[in-house]
């Protein structure tokens, strides 16, 4: 009888997390594949993650709407507790074999408490990394209610181990992402117009001579700067005049007041140099960044996916503390004339060797792999 693998997907940068894995799991002939979409994938304001995993051929099992309005850190509260509700019934009428959770978003603590309350195997994807900030916390604390850890690297394979877990239940497959920037790095040609592709907002410009890309998000314990912040970068990349394909925030407490410095940028100087985007298809995205000179901004993927595909990084601020890097980061504060020095440094490198700190490429194999023969218990013993 095939597992049922069960594997919830709450915002985009989770999708493309586990998309490889997905894949694997859908084909591996002793696993079968429940997808449960929720949270901001479902919602049009970050783009619609649902569609792009709908058009990659998934099918989605159910669909749980849980986000409350307000982006504040009370909201995120209370969609962790109605996400803990709905997930509960999903799991019961489901009843999969073992329930998949993915790194560190507030949403993912739901799915490991509605899953160990029942009794159910919880495997969680990417524990062990640390941040610094609220993610770091949800991510141990998803370690701990776990009960298989597929870590993305030697690093936090030790960090997981020394929490007390079992470390034959501690393994390193890599980032599924890294299977997405493989297939880009084999065949790196920016082959779509991205304006023509996707619309977005702002000026049209001439990018194909040269772009930098924009991705940041507010910071969960620095809600109340989002807006200044934003701005910040705002200023910086507007006054350097160099074509911009910036992208819109998760949603964190802390995302309207980005959101809202982005649109009060947009009305009142109208950047000639800079179009606004809610979302790309994965490899559309990675194939956007590999051709960039630049990327800006406090995403994961400054941290993981650039360090693999060599792409410059200027990270800005403490969102990505204390988490592994490569020598293409450079680490900078929320200083206008900090953030453009470092943007003229980093976009004249261009590319910096690929180094492979989160995976391989080969990570989506190995998590099925794993899944199809490991003996999935829900109840572990603790070790000291």
């Amino acid at each position: 009888m095939k597992k049922k693998i069960c594997v919830v997907v709450t915002a985009r940068p989770s999708y493309s997390r586990i998309k490889s894995a997905l894949v694997a799991i859908k084909n591996h002939p002793n696993l079968e594949l429940q997808l449960v979409v929720a949270g901001s994938a479902l919602l049009g304001r970050y783009g619609n993650a649902v569609d792009v995993i709908q058009a990659d051929g998934f099918e989605i099992t159910e669909k749980v709407f849980m986000v409350l309005e307000g982006e504040n850190p009370t909201a995120m509260a209370k969609t962790t507790g109605i996400g803990v509700m709905e997930l509960s019934n999903v799991f019961y009428n489901l009843k999969p074999d073992a329930v998949v959770t993915i790194a560190d978003r507030f949403e993912t603590i739901a799915t490991s408490i509605a899953t160990a309350y029942q009794n159910i195997p919880l495997i969680h994807i990417q524990g062990g990394e640390v941040t610094g900030n609220i993610d770091e916390k949800v991510r141990h604390a998803n370690t701990k209610l776990a009960d298989l850890h597929l870590v993305a690297s030697d690093d936090a394979r030790e960090r997981v181990v020394k929490m007390g877990e079992n470390e034959d239940m501690v393994i390193n497959t890599g980032c599924p992402s890294m299977d997405l920037v493989k297939e880009i790095m084999d065949n790196p040609t920016l082959d779509y117009d991205p304006i023509e592709k996707y619309g977005g907002v702002g000026e049209d410009f001439d990018w194909k001579s040269g772009y930098i890309v924009v991705l940041q998000h507010p910071v969960t314990t620095e809600f109340d700067k989002a807006r200044e912040d934003a701005f910040k970068t705002l200023e910086a990349v507007e006054q350097l005049g160099i074509p911009t394909f910036w992208f819109w925030p998760n949603v964190d407490a802390g995302s309207d007041g980005t959101s809202g410095a982005i649109r009060s940028f947009r009305e009142t100087v109208k950047p000639k140099n800079i179009r606004f985007f809610k979302n790309m298809e994965p490899h559309d995205f990675l194939r956007l960044l590999k051709n960039s000179n630049c990327l800006i901004g406090n995403s994961s993927a400054g941290i993981r996916e650039c360090a693999f595909l060599g792409v410059p990084v200027v990270n800005i601020g403490s969102r990505q503390n204390r988490r592994q890097r490569g020598e293409n980061v450079l680490d900078v504060n929320y200083d206008v004339e900090e953030i453009k020095e470092a943007i003229s440094k980093q976009a004249t490198i261009k590319e910096y060797p690929s180094n492979p700190i989160y995976g391989d490429g080969l990570s989506g194999e190995r998590i099925a792999e794993v899944l199809a023969t490991t003996d999935l218990h829900f109840h572990k013993t603790i070790t000291y």
